[in-house]
């Protein structure tokens, strides 16, 4: 989050301060709110002073506007807090850590049907934003020594994807110099096809990155096909163009609900997949990993070996300190739950999902937008002849205490505009009728016009902001 330096001057005097009533218990000036204090204050004080602002934030057990995880087990929760100040990059003081690390990726590398004679390699990072990141720069680099080996100009690398894509694939084109071949969502079709890549690629394609359960739509890219695809170009014209799987959303539905649907390193071309620990995966923000099929696809000249904290360790991240809890939280959840854990939570989620979607619909104002069946996902817009927006009905949820987003779509279909609902691990089928009913009064004030706004619709987020 960019934040931005307020000129406090300019603000009027009761502004640039904190004045709470019982801090007079403590002291009696105000505390400065851009600027350090003098003095230091009792630790009961800055507790509440922080404590009281946040109550105004919003409640996350009502927060449906995200995919992270909001609730762990007491028990986890106190290794969390046992285990924050271990950094994670420290292996040589950590060791024990560094071991429960490699456990971890080697678990998930197994979960992704990593094959057998393959050495996955593979690394926790902070989301899947940097795992992104990670695993598309690793192959725009192997494009690039290939190019270099084969006497050919390396000047001109372009990546393929989807509009669908999550805000930080157009981040590493933009970062990493890397033009950016979008293909478009249609109003027949929220998700990229293999004949969409197939128009695209070429001999300096990098990467097709491909999603598993997108941010939008909950859908999934074609991914079996564009694999095939891929596979054929490969015999025929010699271009050996990776599959980048973005699984952040799906990489922990779809191994416990869908096992049988191929997406993973079950097909060839798949390099590499990120998935975000901190979404269905069930630990707390923030966590993903990165995982390439084989130690062959991640390049040697992009593995740092640190000495300076002590032996040696190979680091390969965009980040360097960072707390160890997460990635112990992981390997927690793992033991704890087993596969029988998950596909259980999985499928209850997956079944509260279902309910409130047909209950939505049942409504008679809402219609889906595709059939979001790999991430428990509900995206709906309004009939035509509501007198109303999406973003009034969010609007006016709020009131209830519910955080659920309105947005538009991507380019060439952003005369859509639709509510989603994520379902976690967290809401229950009680919460679920609670929403409905919560739902169905919003829906009749705003059809017998009981709550006026200002202007007909209201402001539509930047898509790029839909996380």
């Amino acid at each position: 989050m960019l934040s931005k330096k307020i000129n406090h001057k300019l603000l009027p005097k009761h502004k640039r301060s904190l004045s709470v009533t019982y801090c007079s218990h403590y002291f009696d000036e105000p505390v400065p709110k851009f600027e350090i204090p003098e003095n230091p204050m009792p630790p009961q004080a800055a507790y509440q002073i922080i404590a009281d602002e946040l109550s105004m934030d919003g409640n996350p057990n009502l927060n449906l506007a995200t995919f992270v995880n909001t609730w762990m087990e007491p028990e986890a929760r106190q290794l969390y807090l046992e285990t924050v100040n271990k950094n994670f990059i420290d292996q040589d003081e950590y060791p024990q850590t560094h071991k429960i690390h490699q456990r971890t990726i080697n678990m998930l590398a197994r979960l992704f049907n990593a094959p057998e004679d393959a050495q996955s390699v593979g690394t926790a990072t902070i989301g899947s934003s940097e795992a992104i990141m990670l695993g598309l720069l690793a192959h725009k680099w192997t494009w690039k020594k290939r190019r270099q080996t084969e006497g050919k100009p390396f000047d001109n690398p372009n990546i393929i994807f989807g509009a669908d894509v999550h805000t930080s694939v157009k981040k590493f084109g933009l970062y990493f110099d890397v033009e950016m071949r979008i293909v478009p969502m249609e109003k027949t079709c929220y998700t990229m096809t293999a004949r969409d890549v197939a128009e695209l690629i070429d001999e300096n394609t990098v990467a097709v990155c491909a999603i598993l359960g997108t941010t939008y739509t909950g859908q999934a890219d074609d991914i079996q096909n564009i694999n095939e695809l891929l596979s054929q170009v490969k015999k025929e014209k010699g271009w050996d163009i990776p599959l980048h799987v973005d699984a952040a959303s799906g990489g922990f539905i779809a191994p416990f609900v869908y096992p049988d649907l191929e997406w993973d390193f079950r097909l060839s071309q798949v390099k590499s997949i990120n998935v975000s620990n901190h979404k269905f995966g069930l630990v707390y923000p923030g966590m993903g990993s990165l995982i390439f099929r084989d130690e062959s696809d991640l390049p040697k000249e992009l593995i740092f070996h640190i000495s300076y904290l002590g032996g040696d360790m190979p680091n390969y991240s965009l980040n360097f300190s960072r707390s160890s809890s997460t990635v112990l939280l992981q390997y927690y959840n793992f033991i704890r739950f087993g596969k029988n854990g998950y596909r259980a939570i999985i499928g209850s989620i997956m079944d509260n999902t279902r309910y409130l979607r047909e209950q939505l619909i049942a409504t008679n104002r809402f219609e889906p937008i595709g059939e979001s069946t790999y991430v428990p996902v509900i995206v709906l817009r309004l009939k035509n002849g509501a007198q109303y927006t999406v973003f009034q009905v969010s609007e006016v949820l709020r009131e209830h205490g519910w955080i659920i987003p309105a947005y538009t779509m991507p380019p060439n279909v952003e005369d859509i505009a639709v509510l989603r609902i994520v379902v976690k691990e967290n809401f229950s089928r009680d919460m679920a009728e609670n929403l409905v009913d919560d739902m169905k009064q919003v829906l009749k004030r705003l059809d017998t016009g009981m709550i006026r706004f200002e202007t007909k619709q209201s402001k539509s987020p930047h898509r790029d902001k839909v996380s």
